[in-house]
């Protein structure tokens, strides 16, 4: 007998090939059998109508700390997702010397916009070096799988110490205990080594990370440490991918290793000028497992008055009088004509990037709605309402904040979206070197939602988009779940097949969505973070048992910690 029969579902399994009608037996926490089965089990669901995929497998999230006090890991659980990676960007927790705790969580916080209370009043250290900080994962239950890489800026500080982050080159000898350290961590299971060499990447005092001024010699033999260990990837942030020099070392390493490389580009020009396609092109033409992560749509900062960020913050009566206030008193204070007349005549104090033209930036700005629309026209930002209205864009700005009691919020896209279409989004995630990513579940609690990364891509690639071609399902499937999964050497998972773990998704497509996002504060210390939930996950299936249905969890924790496979591909 069988644990689980899912009955006359329509297949798409995750190895692009042509969806089916059939059924998929499970036992043991594995697949083991797909069409025509016979048998009984001890329970039946009939996924009449319904999609029936493999779990989705996400390469770029930030759970490191909140995968040591939160079982459930949403929001990405809430989307279908059952194995998270972690350790992305080169920031995480470990190796961590004692004392040093609280410079990782302020590297974290201005990094990736995770409370630092919540962090603080969160994670129980339980380690020291990189392999404890396995152990400390794999002794929590947990409803999803997570695995974890070795980050850079841990690596240094560790090393180094209060020159981590500073302009300055290590000695040999430091060197040396760096890679000793990343050697460490993939050998006793980490998935890869993250770095990151982006001027936007900065610690809450305003601080460049850990290795955003590493030398090549340094970023190489970092790499190199690596080589022997069968899966390692190696993940590179970075503003000078394509430079002659970054290239040299990145394909030597890729040469001389036999090992995946992803790159994740942080500057707009390097999508909008095809350049990042040129990368992944070359990559593929040279046979180089050097592979761009994308995401689904821009990745885009929501403004709101429930977000950290919105159009007034800058104005001189929001930072002496409002933000401070509580969400409805700040409503009703901002309902007051007076108060509204006052902001409308400042200008902000904040004069750098995107805010240096508020009027402009406001051509950029869309709201969401109860159904958010991730690929809008011009006419739909707040710019063009108003033009519609015969009004001012920033009087229709502050309209929009406090309507819905000022529940609202609006996507401003920070790249590539200058034409307002996502087909060149479309090209570049078809090409075969480019892996989905960039959700950051877990991450930018109080400016971005985007975790829910893989239902968005369901949705608008797969059924929703009406302003220009579509993707297949077969293709979005395989995307999101066979191909993440191999390129991190995970090829237990992704695919619905025999001897595969019964990872599983069964989906009313018709009915799949997304909300709008909103903040809750159930961060450890009441920490805010913006979360998006979806509908039509019927059920969501970890190795066998149902860990959501109908977007409650079941009470089932059969997650488990993912160690890197010492197992070549076949």
């Amino acid at each position: 007998m069988y644990d689980l029969i899912i009955r006359n579902g329509t297949v798409i399994d995750g190895t692009g090939q042509d969806r089916f009608v059939g059924d998929v037996a499970v036992a043991d926490g594995k697949v083991v059998e797909v069409g025509q089965v016979t048998g009984s089990a001890r329970r039946e669901i009939d996924a009449t109508g319904k999609l029936v995929t493999p779990g989705w497998v996400d390469i770029h999230t930030h759970y490191d700390g909140q995968a040591t006090w939160d079982p459930l890991l949403a929001p990405s659980s809430w989307h279908g997702v059952t194995t998270v990676v972690m350790g992305n960007c080169g920031v995480g927790f470990a190796p961590v010397k004692p004392g040093d705790e609280d410079f990782l969580i302020q590297l974290m916080e201005g990094v990736e916009d995770i409370p630092g209370a919540a962090l603080s009043e969160g994670i129980d250290w339980q380690w020291e070096s990189f392999p404890e900080y396995l152990d400390a994962l794999e002794k929590m239950p947990r409803a999803i799988d997570v695995a974890t890489q070795v980050p850079h800026g841990a690596v240094r500080a560790y090393v180094m110490g209060e020159r981590c982050n500073k302009d300055y080159a290590p000695t040999q000898a430091e060197v040396d205990a760096m890679a000793a350290l990343v050697k460490e961590g993939v050998e006793a299971g980490a998935l890869g080594f993250t770095s990151s060499k982006t001027l936007l990447h900065k610690d809450v005092h305003g601080e460049y990370m850990p290795g955003t001024f590493s030398g090549n010699d340094e970023m190489l033999a970092l790499g190199m440490a690596m080589k022997g260990c069968p899966n390692a990837v190696f993940e590179l942030v970075s503003d000078h991918l394509g430079d002659t020099e970054e290239w040299h070392w990145v394909t030597e390493f890729q040469k001389q290793t036999g090992l995946t490389m992803t790159l994740i580009a942080t500057t707009a020009p390097a999508y909008e000028n095809n350049h990042m396609y040129r990368i992944a092109e070359q990559a593929r033409q040279e046979g180089r497992e050097i592979r761009p992560q994308a995401a689904g749509r821009p990745t885009g900062v929501l403004h709101g008055l429930q977000s950290s960020f919105h159009a007034f913050v800058g104005h001189p009566t929001w930072r002496a009088e409002l933000k401070d206030l509580d969400h409805e008193a700040l409503v009703e204070r901002l309902r007051d004509p007076v108060v509204k007349a006052k902001l409308l005549s400042e200008e902000s104090v904040i004069k750098s990037g995107p805010m240096q033209n508020l009027t402009g930036l406001m051509g950029m700005v869309f709201p969401l709605g109860e159904n958010p629309n991730y690929e809008p026209e011009a006419s739909d930002s707040v710019a063009g309402i108003a033009a519609a209205q015969g009004k001012e864009p920033l009087e229709v700005m502050y309209d929009l904040l406090v309507a819905n009691d000022g529940k609202e919020l609006f996507y401003q896209p920070l790249g590539g979206y200058q034409g307002f279409s996502l087909d060149w989004q479309k090209t570049f995630l078809e090409h075969p070197n480019v892996l989905f990513g960039l959700s950051d579940g877990g991450a930018h609690c109080g400016v971005i939602a985007d975790a829910g990364m893989p239902t968005f891509i369901m949705t608008h690639w797969g059924r929703d988009r009406t302003r220009g071609e579509r993707m297949s399902l077969e293709f979005i499937v395989k995307s999101l779940a066979s191909d993440t999964a191999r390129a991190y050497g995970m090829r237990d998972r992704g695919q619905i097949a025999p001897g595969m773990l019964a990872d599983i998704n069964i989906i009313d497509f018709d009915t799949l969505r997304l909300y709008r996002p909103e903040a809750v504060f159930d961060l450890p210390a009441g920490g805010r973070r913006l979360v998006q939930r979806a509908a039509g996950y019927e059920v969501t299936i970890k190795a066998g048992e149902p860990i959501f249905e109908n977007g409650a969890h079941t009470g089932a924790l059969p997650g488990k910690l993912v160690r890197r496979s010492n197992q070549s591909a076949a």
